[in-house]
């Protein structure tokens, strides 16, 4: 077992926030950046990175009506590329933002990092445990700054959950759920793609196979490109659970889904994984055919209080304490404490460009990334072999 991915199984990295603002890199003094995928989330960061003071300077992207968008969206003069590797050599690019499939992000992460630039890489970070090992021994092969695009480790309200759990105040953690809740209507059309998409540049190191339209329109839908919706949301959600309680990968994880209103693809759009800690238990539930309890949410349940964190902000209940006749029991059904989310969308993004200049570590360094990732990884292979999956006392996968 390598040492990176004894580091990553064993906790995450506490980073506390740096605030550089914008101001600061002057008048004249804007980071120009290189962005890579500029689809959906491609988009949304290129908007966001400007907004916050960077120069987008490159565009690169195989479907050419995504670069044609991404180009209205950017200053006159940006260059744009099919070939990333071309974006790379463009002289003047102080980092670059890679929001592809992924599949793309080991390999392009390595040539950024081989060009000596700064990487703000999406979540999740790999398509495999081994990928991640990979990554984490490229990245502290350089001295490049690296964030992972999960943006809650930079949000407020998150942080101070966290504080609150570390003071006690919640008590000791039992039982930790974490939901995600969307009535979604894939795009599983199969219909000619309107405009150019090189086929060859998106399957990249996948396996080749003839031009499938339904594949590019939903990627996350296919093992060959993602780890579908359980390292997608997951990343973000399981990451929280173990920052908040101080854990890295878990002991074991096993995992039931299914496909409902999806004909084609190959991952479950309604799926249960339970993973198992050294403290506690958890559980990751995500519905795309349902709008109840809408979003993402997870919930602590401590024998002192339950903490409940989701995209209005957190709230605390007090536990009614333990009891012989439990059912005669009145339990508190306001929250004690609330703390709204009052965050600004671009916080990630910000501490990124702060750390660019402070050459610190961000707040979700590699590591981290790694360690999130590697529960929804165990969960998917449980869910893929029909079987329990374990981590030894080595980190070994069984």
């Amino acid at each position: 077992m390598s040492s990176s991915r004894r580091e990553f199984l064993a906790g995450a990295i506490s980073a506390a926030p740096m605030i550089v603002p914008a101001s600061a890199w002057g008048a004249n003094d804007r980071p120009a950046y290189g962005l890579i995928g500029t689809g959906n989330r491609g988009g949304g960061m290129n908007r966001a990175f400007q907004k916050i003071g960077a120069q987008c300077a490159a565009l690169c992207d195989v479907y050419q009506p995504y670069l044609e968008k991404a180009r209205s969206e950017s200053p006159a003069g940006v260059k744009t590329y099919r070939d990333y590797e071309e974006l790379l050599a463009q002289p003047g690019l102080d980092f670059i933002v890679v929001a592809t499939p992924d599949h793309q992000h080991c390999p392009m992460l390595k040539k950024a990092l081989a060009a000596r630039k700064d990487v703000y890489l999406e979540k999740p970070l790999s398509l495999s445990l081994s990928q991640s090992d990979e990554m984490i021994a490229a990245v502290r092969k350089t001295k490049q700054v690296v964030q992972i695009g999960m943006q809650r480790r930079s949000m407020g309200f998150v942080r101070q959950a966290k504080k609150m759990i570390e003071d006690g105040v919640i008590g000791r953690i039992s039982l930790v759920q974490a939901r995600w809740n969307w009535h979604f209507d894939l795009p599983l059309d199969k219909s000619p793609l309107p405009g150019e998409l090189d086929w060859t540049r998106f399957l990249g190191s996948a396996p080749k196979r003839p031009l499938d339209p339904m594949r590019f329109r939903w990627w996350r839908g296919f093992w060959d490109y993602s780890g579908g919706n359980m390292t997608d949301q997951g990343t973000h959600l399981m990451d929280v659970v173990q920052w908040m309680t101080n854990s890295g990968a878990p002991l074991s994880a096993v995992c039931q889904g299914r496909i409902t209103e999806a004909t084609g693809v190959e991952v479950p759009n309604i799926f249960n994984a339970s993973f198992e800690y050294p403290e506690f238990l958890a559980t990751w539930t995500l519905d795309y055919r349902s709008t109840y309890d809408f979003d993402w949410s997870i919930r602590f349940q401590g024998e002192a209080a339950t903490l409940m964190l989701d995209r209005k902000g957190l709230r605390v209940y007090k536990d009614a304490g333990a009891s012989g006749t439990p059912w005669t029991q009145k339990v508190p059904t306001e929250p004690s404490q609330e703390l709204s989310d009052t965050d600004q969308a671009e916080a990630h993004q910000q501490n990124f460009l702060d750390c660019i200049r402070t050459r610190q570590e961000p707040n979700c360094p590699i590591e981290i990334a790694a360690a999130a990732v590697a529960g929804p990884h165990m969960a998917n292979l449980a869910f893929r072999e029909e079987r329990r999956v374990k981590r030894t006392a080595d980190g070994k996968i069984v």
